[in-house]
Formats: structure tokens, C-alpha cells, sequence
């Protein structure tokens, strides 16, 4: 945009973002819009939808020109069949790397350690010692090996762990060798804990199927910070149920996990409700990438994280 020009229009869900993204470029004309209704005016520049939410608003942009939507969340799987054909869409890669790297690593260490065990004890008062496998010494899968998962890796590395990345393609990386997944039946019955970080999609739909569990030694643990339907859940419990394997869930499917089932009580199994995002970290670095954005178009520049449209 040059000096002079129709002012650069941004909506934002919240006052919060709004204020948080300041000092902004001359120009730029910031317009509150939680997507609950319809849009104020018939062109943006830019879009930023709810966090959590988006999914269920994106109806919305039908209808008004938007140069851009800035996504609050990493995984964008079903978003392009939401957005009207052809708008532009980025993601919010750089924002939840280390809040779920944290959680990551955090579940790993609470049910290798039986902390979640330690905490259902004392709520009943009793003091019940016992020797837990630690999280040191073993051989950790990283199924995911983009910016949350080397996140995880540079979080594990001070936890004298064997770390084995596994992505969609073979390479090295970060003093690394990065196996693809044709290598997973060679690796996996070495494996003694699988972290995945791997994003939603047909393509990985059930990759933690009831071969992969099988494959496992007894008492692995799998820890899914990724999306739900990485796993199949039917497969999953009956590993679980047997004794096989320990899971550690921040994601689940179905999703929000419904009363009743089997996961909530089976024991070895540890589950957060989908907050690996969900901490003060997320703050500074969504407003840092907004401002970002706006700065780039503004001086006439591509905008960061575009995976489709345009």
C-alpha cells in the first residue's frame, strides 16, 4: 500500500488482538468482527477469524472481498471446502510450536513418571511410592518432524533420550537422520515412546492403526498432540485394554471425548482436553504474527504461512 492509498482494512475477533497488535503502520484501519453475525463492511484486507471457533463462522466471507484470512491455528484440514473458492488462507505457523512442544513433553514425563497416578493418590490423602520407568534412556519417535516437532525435539534434547524423527520424507536435518514412513515397521518395535505431531488429513487419517500398535513393545507409550483421527481409537483402546500400551491424549476421536467412554477410566491412560496451544505463550506470538502480516502488506509484500489460495 502506498502513501495515500484506501486504508489497509484489518478485522480482528477481540479488543484484546486489537490492542495487542499496536503500534500498527499509518494507514491501517483495524475493525473489531467476532464472526458472530454478518460482516460490517463488504471488503477487508485482511481477516483474522475467532481462535477457537473459526471452523463454524467461515460462512461469513461469502459474499465480501478478503485479501487474506490469518488463521490462529496451525492445522487447516477442511478449511479450504469452508472458504469461499480462491480466498487466500494462512496459517498460524510460529504461534503454538512451543506451547505444544511444552505439552508434549510435559505428557511424556506425567505418564513415564505415573504423576497423573501421584495426583489421583493425593486426592485420597494416601502416600503410595512406586518405581516408574523414566523418560531418559529411551528410544523417543517424533511422527512429525515439522515446527512442532522440532520443537519437541529441542525440548527433549537436555533428557538423554534416543530421538528418532519420522516425516513424510527421508532426509537430515538438524544432525538428525529423518526416516520417511516406509521405514515405521522397522522402527517401531524398538520404539518405547511415539510422539506425534503430525497434522489431520486423509493422508494421515488412523497412521496409528492396530499394525502400528501391534508393532510396539509392550508398555509403549503414545503421546498425540497432533489431531485425533491420527489414531484409531477403537484400536487404541483394545491395546490399552489388553495392557499393551499407554496413551497420553491432548486430542482425541471423537472430540471433545464423550462421557462414558472407555478412555476416561481406562488406566495408563492420561488425557488433556485439546490445550496444547492453550497458554500465555500464544499471546505475544499471534499478535506478533498479525502485526507482521499487516507490516508485509502494507509495504507491498507477500504475507507469511499462505498454504492455499490466492
Amino acid at each position: 500500500m502506498t502513501s495515500g492509498s484506501t486504508p489497509l482494512v484489518v478485522s480482528v475477533p477481540t479488543e484484546r488482538l486489537a490492542t495487542d497488535i499496536r503500534p500498527l503502520p499509518d494507514g491501517v484501519e483495524v475493525v473489531i468482527w467476532p464472526m458472530d453475525g454478518p460482516a460490517p463492511q463488504n471488503r477487508f484486507d485482511m481477516v483474522v477469524p475467532p481462535y477457537m471457533s473459526m471452523k463454524s463462522v467461515l460462512d461469513h466471507l461469502a459474499g465480501i472481498e478478503v485479501g487474506l484470512v490469518q488463521s490462529q491455528s496451525i492445522g487447516y484440514e477442511g478449511v479450504a471446502d469452508l472458504l469461499p473458492a480462491g480466498m487466500r488462507f494462512a496459517n498460524a505457523s510460529s504461534v503454538h510450536e512451543t506451547s505444544t512442544a511444552e505439552l508434549a513433553v510435559g505428557l511424556a514425563i506425567a505418564a513415564q513418571r505415573g504423576i497423573d497416578r501421584f495426583a489421583r493418590t493425593q486426592a485420597h490423602g494416601r502416600w503410595e511410592p512406586f518405581v516408574a520407568p523414566s523418560l531418559a534412556d529411551r528410544r523417543v519417535m517424533l511422527l512429525g518432524y515439522g515446527g512442532v516437532g522440532k520443537a519437541i525435539a529441542a525440548r527433549l534434547a537436555g533428557f538423554e533420550v534416543e530421538i528418532v524423527p519420522v516425516a513424510s520424507r527421508a532426509r537430515n536435518e538438524d544432525g538428525l537422520r529423518v526416516h520417511d514412513v516406509d521405514d515405521l515397521p522397522d522402527l517401531l518395535p524398538t520404539t518405547d515412546i511415539v510422539i506425534t505431531s503430525l497434522p489431520g488429513g486423509a493422508s494421515t487419517h488412523h497412521i496409528i492403526d492396530d499394525a502400528f500398535l501391534t508393532a510396539l513393545p509392550d508398555d509403549a507409550l503414545v503421546v498425540n498432540v497432533g489431531r485425533g483421527p491420527l489414531i484409531d481409537t477403537d484400536a487404541l483402546v483394545d491395546h490399552i485394554t489388553r495392557g499393551r500400551i499407554r496413551a497420553a491424549l491432548d486430542v482425541t476421536d471423537p472430540e471433545p471425548l464423550p462421557t462414558g467412554h472407555p478412555l476416561w477410566t481406562l488406566p495408563g491412560v492420561l488425557i488433556v482436553p485439546h490445550v496444547g496451544g492453550a497458554s500465555t505463550a500464544m499471546t505475544p506470538r499471534i499478535s506478533r504474527l498479525v502485526r507482521t502480516q499487516i507490516e508485509r502488506l502494507v509495504a507491498g509484500e507477500e504475507p507469511l504461512n499462505v498454504v492455499f489460495g490466492g
